[in-house]
Order: structure tokens, then sequence, then C-alpha cells
């Protein structure tokens, strides 16, 4: 049997969880069968630390610093608890920089997030939490560059969806030994679903139980509490939380951190019920990443108000090198097209069928994001002193337009979005920037793309930017290759896609040169899972387009 996740979430006690077994069935089997099926029981953690601590917001003089306490039987939380926390330039916290105290209310799920700001630039520091006795693991963080300073390397990784029933976070495990200055989360932190009934004799779901790593006992998210769960299910992974304990991550989300193919305030079902639920999974959010508390500064906003929000888009500098622009493409977009509201997403269509894939006035990221976006661009133009090396957009999917040859259009992607896509596109490419790369996720696939513009006035279409949009961390593909060579070979401009591996993105950024290589691991059912590199791609300073390396 797997070895046991070593923390457990807010609420499920061992008698519940041996509950559960029964329940399910689970509590019978062998441990031949339990193994068959890799599933973990978690002990009960005594640790207020439970959930390990992380590290976001990278700036050059600070950096926001997490931990959420966890409760257990033995120490309920009730009231708010006082937190020490130290950030200093050694592990041993012999040269401690800085020390405090933050409360950690239950009104934000026992959470803490600490700026500790007055820090240098361009340097790693280490830092902890104490409270009630207790001390943290120790977790490793850094600031930026100053803004405009000289800057050879950065390295960071990008990742997105780590559905916990789909496999174990080996992934995260090569990628803290690939030692990124940063990683950057593109979206689905946790998934909102339930498991398979581990008991159910019908094959389909014996098929499906056969495809999973572990299963779980949660049921599908409705309440703030659900989702609290939700994240202490997923914190609870050794790997997961050894990598946010490493470095500095930047977050982002996409639409299973609330409900599947939810778009603004719409999502299935009472609208009314869909706002309060979505309002739940923010603060749920933000109660569990490593985000500053300007991110929920609008919580006295009411839930059925459309404005209630959090900004989640926002830039990061890294010197002269870089400025990555991080986007929300859930949050503000129109609904998907010919989708009904309250209804699920139709999924794709037949663009002949569905005029209002065509229509000018929807926009993916929301009109407000779209100018903010298009001036950060503006204003990285190459012509400009103070202009960075490389323009990098930190988004959801993949960017890049796929022609299917059955003819129907995804519409809950770019695709969906034909002319905003094309209004980012020409923001691009007007601002004249000296190199832009895009980063993206959600599609489970691995896809390395050019970025054509097709109005080049009578011209062929021009590359305007490179794009490297990443597969899951655990989650499956839903599709086969051969589909996928049937999109290669309908699209010039997709340079290589692959749908059967899991893993993360890995990039080496220089003055003259970006070099990424997408990351497998061997087997996701397994937790000792090696890992291999799939192929390398770059791009070449003022070269638009990724190249084999």
């Amino acid at each position: 049997m797997h070895q046991a996740q070593s923390s457990i979430f807010t609420n499920i006690s061992r008698r519940q969880w041996l509950q559960w077994l029964a329940a399910t069935g689970l509590g019978s089997m062998s441990l031949a069968g339990q193994a068959a099926l890799a599933i973990a029981a978690w002990p009960v953690s005594e640790q207020l630390f439970g959930l390990g601590v992380a590290s976001g917001e990278p700036a050059s003089d600070g950096v926001v610093l997490w931990t959420r306490l966890l409760p257990s039987p033995r120490m309920p939380l009730l009231a708010p608890q006082a937190v020490q926390w130290e950030i200093a330039h050694d592990a041993q916290f012999q040269h401690i920089v800085q020390k405090g105290e933050a409360l950690a209310s239950p009104d934000w799920g026992h959470s803490v997030h600490v700026l500790a700001s007055g820090l240098a630039p361009d340097r790693w520091y280490h830092y902890r939490f104490h409270c009630n006795g207790q001390t943290s693991a120790v977790g490793r963080t850094r600031t930026t560059p100053a803004e405009g300073a000289p800057v050879q390397r950065m390295r960071l990784v990008f990742a997105s969806c780590q559905r916990w029933e789909h496999g174990y976070y080996a992934a995260w495990r090569h990628a803290r030994a690939d030692d990124p200055d940063l990683v950057v989360f593109l979206g689905d932190y946790i998934y909102e679903y339930a498991s398979p009934k581990a008991n159910a004799t019908d094959a389909k779901t014996q098929a499906l139980l056969s495809e999973l790593a572990r299963l779980q006992p949660l049921p599908y998210p409705r309440s703030l509490q659900d989702y609290r769960d939700r994240y202490a299910l997923h914190k609870s992974d050794p790997d997961l939380q050894a990598m946010h304990a490493h470095c500095p991550w930047v977050m982002t989300w996409d639409d299973h951190e609330v409900e599947n193919d939810y778009a603004g305030l719409d999502g299935v079902g009472n609208a009314t019920a869909f706002a309060a639920k979505r309002l739940a999974a923010y603060q749920a959010f933000y109660e569990n990443m490593p985000l500053r508390a300007a991110v929920a500064a609008k919580a006295d906003v009411p839930v059925s108000s459309a404005l209630r929000h959090m900004q989640v888009y926002r830039r990061f500098s890294w010197g002269n090198l870089a400025d990555l622009m991080v986007l929300d493409a859930r949050q503000y977009r129109d609904i998907q097209a010919c989708r009904t509201p309250g209804e699920k997403s139709n999924g794709a269509v037949n663009a002949a069928n569905c005029p209002d894939l065509a229509r000018n006035a929807r926009s993916f990221l929301g009109w407000e994001q779209e100018r903010w976006l298009a001036e950060n661009l503006k204003n990285n133009s190459a012509s400009r002193p103070s202009s960075k090396r490389w323009s990098v957009i930190c988004q959801q999917t993949l960017f890049a337009p796929r022609h299917y040859p059955n003819g129907r259009t995804s519409t809950d992607s770019w695709d969906g979005y034909p002319a905003a896509r094309q209004r980012l596109i020409r923001a691009i490419d007007q601002a004249a920037l000296r190199n832009t790369v895009l980063l993206g996720g959600d599609i489970h696939q691995n896809y390395v793309c050019r970025i054509d513009n097709p109005e080049a006035e009578g011209r062929a279409p021009r590359v305007v930017a490179s794009e490297f949009c990443g597969t899951s961390i655990t989650s499956h593909s839903g599709t086969t290759q051969a589909r996928v060579d049937a999109v290669v070979a309908r699209n010039p401009h997709v340079l290589f896609a692959r749908c059967d591996e899991r893993g993360y993105g890995l990039c080496d950024i220089t003055p003259t040169l970006w070099t990424t290589q997408l990351r497998a691991v061997d087997d996701p059912l397994r937790p000792d899972s090696g890992a291999r590199t799939l192929v390398r791609f770059a791009v070449e300073d003022r070269v638009a387009g990724p190249q084999l390396a």
C-alpha cells in the first residue's frame, strides 16, 4: 500500500474516516485490494502547521508569507490565534532579519498572510511560524531583482491542473529538484468533483476506478467549509507542501476552484445560489494561497453584486529581464457562445450554427482587464529605455487557435472568443515588444505554438509571439494522441502537441535565449515515479516563434 499522507483536512476525524471506509466497502477490502486502488488513509494530525507553509507575491523589497492553522480534536481553534513569524538569512535562524506577530482569525479559516517588507532585492531568505508552542516547517523564499537591474538568468516552473484522484504529485518532487526561482501556477489547484463509489459494481465505474491513484471522502462542495476541506485535502500531499516551501509561487485560478466551465457569474443552476457558492470558493482560495491581503479587499461587497470580485490579475517584474503579466480568464468573461444561462457549458459547437461566436462585443478577460493588459504591453515596448527583454503573459489555457477536422469549435477556450483573441494579438503586435511568450495550461496536453497575426495587410501572417501550453500535474487528458495529431496536421502554427503525459514546464530565461523543457512523469499513479524531458524548445532574442533546441 502506498505510504499514507502526513496530514488531515479540518473536519474529518479518524472515526469519520473509518465510517466512510465502511460505507464505501473499502473497510472490508484486503490490503492488496486497497493497494490496487492506491487508497491513502490519513491520520488525524495534531500539528497546527499540518498544512505546511508557502510564500508568494514576490517583489524587490518583500514577499507574502503564508500558513493556515489546522484544527484538531484536541485543539478545535474556535478563537483567533496569535501566530509569530520570523524571516532570516539562514535556515538555522541565527541571523533573523525581521519578526512579528499576526492574528489567525476563524473568519478567514485561521489563515495567515504576512507581508514581509523592507527586504533586500534579489536575495533568498528562510522563514517559519510559531503558535501555541509549535513551530512550522522552514520555508525558503526570495525577493525579485530591483526594477531595471541587470539580470542574467531566471528559472521558473509553470504548471496547472492537479486533480487529487488522478495521480500522486511526483511532478512537484521533480520540479523541486529543478530548483526554480519561481513557480507560476495557472489554475485548477483543486477539483470540485466527488470520488466514485469504490464498491460500485457497474463496468463503467470499475473502469474509472482502475485509472485512479487514490480516492477521497469529500462531497461536491457548496459551502465555505466544503471548499476549505478541499484545499486542506490537496495541501496534505507532502510533495506539494515541499514545493510550496522551496520557493515563492505566483498564483491564478481557473474554473475548478469554483465549478467546471463557469463564466463570470454564470454557473449551473440558480443564479443566486451560484453567486453564493462562488463567493465561498473565492474566499477559500484566498485563505489557502500566499496572496496579498489587497486581493480580498472587496470582501464587504454584497454577495448578489456583480462587482464582488478579487483582483488576481497583476504584474510582476524581474529586473530588466522579464515582466510577468498574470491574467484571470474566469471572473470577468462573457458567457460561452450559445450557452443557456443556468445550464452546463456546451463544450463545442459548429461555428455555422452559432453566430454568437463571432460577435466582437464578447470578451474573454473582461474589458477592464483587456485595457490593463494592453497598457502594460504598450509600456514595455522595445523602443522604451525601461523595456524588459521578455514580456510573459501567464494565462489559463491554450491561446493559439485549433481548427478541428470535424469543424467544431471549443467554446470554453480562446477559440470560443476569437475577436477577443485577435484584440490581444493586435495589442502584442502594435506594442512592438522585444520578445513575447505566452504560458498556458488547462487542457491537460502539451502544446508548443507560433502566434501569428493574420492582419498582415495582404502579406503572409506575421509571427508575433511564442506559446508554451503545459500539460497537467495529474489530471487526465480525455483525448487520444491520434486526435491531437489530426489537429497538428491542420494547424501549421502548432509545432508540438502531446496528450498522454502528466508533468510541468521548466523555463530557463537569459537576456538572449528562452529555453522551455516540457517535463513528464513516468507513472502518475506512483508517488515515487521518475520523470523525463519530452522535448526542448528555444526562443532567440528578437526572433519570434519557438525552435527545437
